[in-house]
C-alpha cells in the first residue's frame, strides 16, 4: 500500500519514532510519547507530513548507493554488514567514561573529544527528562559534565531528530549520537537541508536490537518494585559495568541506595517483549549509515569487566577521527579482525534474513511495509536460516498479522505522564520495594 505521508507511516506501524519529520515539518507534525507504541509524530495542521518529512522517514524505507564495497571499505562484511573501513575494540581511557558507559564508554568518550580538541560546537543526543525521568528528550550538550550526566544505554523511546534544528543554528559543526535510524534520519535530512549538512560534523551509531515502548519501562519499574511511576526521581538502563545493571530511585528511598535487576532480568525478560513493530523490520541494527558505529562485544563472556566496545568506522572522517583520538590518549584500542563483528552479534545476522522472510509475507498479504535498497537480506534468508527459521519469519508474520491487526490504521492517542511527587506528597509511600519481588534495593557501587 502507498504511504502519502509520515501519519501513514505510524499509522501503519513502520515509523521508528526519530523525530525527523519534527524538524523538517515543525508546524505540521509534533512528536509525542504513544503509550504502547514509542514516540510519534501527530498532526499539528489537517494536511502535512509529506514532502520532505516523508522523503527522509527511515521508517519507510532506507538505501545505500551502492551493494558493492568501495575504496578502503572491507568487502567481506560489505553485504551483510554495510560499509566498514576499519574495526577495533577497546574503551574510554578515562576510567570514570568507561565505568559509567553501556559498554566501554567510547560513544561519550569521541563526543568529548571532538568538543574539547576538534572545534566542535555540541553534541545533539539523548538524555532522561528532568520532569519525568523515565522518558526521554534531545539534548544539546556544550561541556564534558554535561555529556556524563547523560551517560549510558536508554532503552526507551526517543526522537533526537526533532531538535536537528539546534545542529543547524550552532556556530561550528556538531555530533549527533543516535540509534541506526536516527542516524540514517539525520543523513537524510542533511541531503536536503544544506545548512545542516554543513554543521553535522560526526555521527555515531549505537548498536541497536530494538526500541521498546514506554509500557516496557513502566513494567520494569514495576519489577523493581517502584509504587509510583510519578515517585520516579531516576532510571538507568546500563551501565556501572558491563553489561551492568538497571537502577532507579524513587522517592523515599534511604540515601545512596537504588533498586536493580540485571541486564538479562531488564532487558531479556521484559523490555524486550515491548519493542515496536518497526524493529522486527529493520535491516539495519548496527548504523550502516554512521561514520562510526559502537557496540557490544558479546563474544566476550560479561562479568566483572569494567567495559568494552566494538567501534567500527564506516567513512573517511570516521576513521580520522578514530585515529585522533587514540594519538591523543582519550581511545585505548587495539585493530579487530573482521570476523569479530558476527562473532559478537551473530544474532543481528540471522535477524537481517528474517527480515525479508517478514517483509515478503507482508508484501504477499497487502500489508505495509518498508522498503529497503541495495541492503541485501534474500542472500542471508536463503543461505543462513534453518527451516524453522524461515517458517518463524513467514508464517510466524502471517500470526502476528493477525494478532497486531496490521491491517488497520492505528490510533495515536498522546501518553500524559503523571506530574512528579515530591517527597511532601509521598511521605505515605514505603522506602523499601514490595518483599513480594524477586529484587530490592542494593547499595549503590555494590
Amino acid at each position: 500500500m502507498g504511504l502519502r505521508t509520515v501519519h501513514d507511516v505510524a499509522g501503519k506501524q513502520l515509523c521508528t519514532g526519530c523525530g525527523v519529520c519534527a524538524y523538517l515539518a515543525p508546524d505540521e507534525v509534533r512528536m509525542a510519547d504513544v503509550l504502547d507504541h514509542g514516540r510519534r509524530p501527530l498532526p499539528i495542521t489537517p494536511v502535512g507530513g509529506g514532502g520532505d518529512a516523508l522523503a527522509c522517514c527511515p521508517g519507510a524505507g532506507l538505501a545505500h548507493s551502492t551493494v558493492d564495497a568501495g575504496p578502503g571499505e572491507i568487502a567481506e562484511l560489505r553485504a551483510t554488514w554495510g560499509p566498514v573501513r576499519a574495526l577495533w575494540e577497546g574503551y574510554a581511557t578515562d576510567p570514570e567514561l568507561r565505568y559509567a558507559g553501556s559498554s566501554g564508554g567510547v560513544a561519550t568518550a569521541l563526543a568529548a573529544f571532538c568538543l574539547e580538541r576538534r572545534g566542535m560546537a555540541g553534541v545533539l543526543h539523548i538524555g532522561a527528562r528532568a520532569d519525568v525521568p523515565y522518558l526521554n528528550e534531545a539534548r544539546f550538550s556544550r561541556t564534558r559534565a554535561e555529556l556524563m550526566a547523560t551517560t549510558g544505554s536508554r532503552y526507551a523511546p526517543a526522537s533526537p531528530c526533532e531538535r536537528l534544528d539546534l545542529v543547524e543554528a550552532a556556530p561550528a559543526p556538531s555530533v549527533f549520537i543516535g540509534k541506526p535510524c536516527d542516524v540514517a534520519a539525520a543523513g537524510l535530512a542533511a541531503r536536503v537541508r544544506p545548512a545542516l549538512a554543513a554543521k553535522l560534523g560526526l555521527t555515531i551509531g549505537i548498536f541497536c536490537a530494538g526500541t521498546p515502548s514506554t509500557r516496557g519501562t513502566l513494567e520494569m519499574l514495576a519489577a523493581m518494585g517502584v509504587p509510583d511511576p510519578a515517585s520516579v526521581l531516576s532510571v538507568h538502563y546500563r551501565g556501572q559495568g558491563w553489561p551492568g545493571h538497571a537502577r532507579a530511585t524513587a522517592v523515599g528511598d534511604a540515601v545512596g541506595t537504588e533498586r536493580r535487576l540485571t541486564y538479562e532480568q531488564s532487558w531479556g525478560e521484559i523490555l524486550q517483549r515491548h519493542r515496536q513493530w518497526r524493529c522486527y523490520l529493520c535491516a539495519d541494527h548496527t548504523g550502516e549509515f554512521a561514520d562510526i558505529a559502537v557496540g557490544d562485544p558479546w563474544y566476550r563472556p560479561t562479568g566483572d569487566d569494567p567495559g568494552r566496545s566494538l567501534v567500527l568506522a564506516r567513512t573517511a572522517r570516521g576513521v580520522a577521527t578514530i585515529a585522533a583520538a587514540i594519538g591523543a590518549g582519550v581511545l585505548t584500542l587495539v585493530p579487530a579482525a573482521p570476523g569479530i563483528l558476527p562473532a559478537s552479534q551473530p544474532n543481528l545476522v540471522n535477524a537481517r534474513g528474517a527480515v525479508w522472510g517478514r517483509i515478503v509475507t507482508l508484501r504477499a498479504t497487502g500489508q505495509a511495509a518498508p522498503r529497503f535498497r541495495r541492503m541485501p537480506m534474500a542472500g542471508v534468508w536463503w543461505r543462513r536460516l534453518c527451516v524453522r527459521e524461515k517458517l518463524r519469519s513467514t508464517v510466524g508474520t502471517v500470526k502476528r498479522i493477525r494478532r497486531r491487526r496490521l491491517w488497520r490504521t492505528v490510533e495515536l492517542l498522546e501518553y500524559a505522564p503523571t506530574p512528579a511527587l515530591t517527597p511532601a506528597d509521598s511521605a505515605s509511600l514505603i522506602a523499601m520495594p514490595d518483599p513480594r519481588h524477586a529484587v530490592g534495593l542494593h547499595d549503590q557501587g555494590s
